[in-house]
């Protein structure tokens, strides 16, 4: 019984974050011909947390979409939107849900989740290397959020183009997130 009730207390003290998307940004970086990094990011994304500071726990879900990538060069954009890379057409988003946060004091350290992308979701756990939250003057509202980072592996959700000759295997994850209270 104290159980439930304390579980009840904990769920009584989220509060709900909607993502700003002009603060919010997924960038990669991967290396090319063991030359030099290709980068990009995403534009168009959206989701909400929930988070509870005192409490020690949250729960994020971010959405991303694949035709928003940009890397700066056209021809390079259309290439990873194909079927030899993200296949955009058939999967045009992909989508983070964390559900484990992890504290340091009283800030996020990491958030632990799945990721899904090209159809498959495979475990993925954010590192924060930045976590702050201040009341915003311009919105009057708590706004948190942070850096956070992770090297995946792109074969375990099926992206294998140019492997291992053009690109390899380990991609690195960057996502800035700011979140404004709701």
């Amino acid at each position: 019984m104290w159980a439930a009730l304390l579980a009840g207390a904990v769920q009584a003290e989220m509060a709900t974050y909607g993502i700003d998307p002009t603060h919010t940004f997924a960038n990669f970086e991967a290396l090319h011909k063991d030359t030099s990094f290709i980068r990009g990011r995403f534009d168009r994304k959206e989701g909400s947390l929930q988070f509870d500071r005192a409490g020690k726990a949250g729960h994020a879900e971010i959405t991303i979409e694949i035709n928003s990538i940009s890397t700066g060069v056209p021809a390079l954009d259309r290439h990873l939107r194909s079927a030899a890379f993200f296949n955009a057409e058939q999967f045009p988003s992909a989508h983070f849900v964390g559900e484990r946060f992890v504290f340091d004091g009283d800030k996020v350290s990491e958030v632990a989740g799945t990721l899904t992308l090209a159809g498959k979701t495979a475990p993925l756990t954010l590192k924060a290397t930045n976590f702050n939250c201040y009341f915003s003057p311009l919105f009057k509202r708590e706004v948190c959020g942070g850096d956070f980072e992770a090297t995946l592996q792109r074969s375990q959700w099926g992206l294998t183009g140019g492997l291992p000759i053009d690109a390899p295997d380990n991609v690195r994850l960057l996502v800035q997130v700011e979140a404004i209270r709701q």
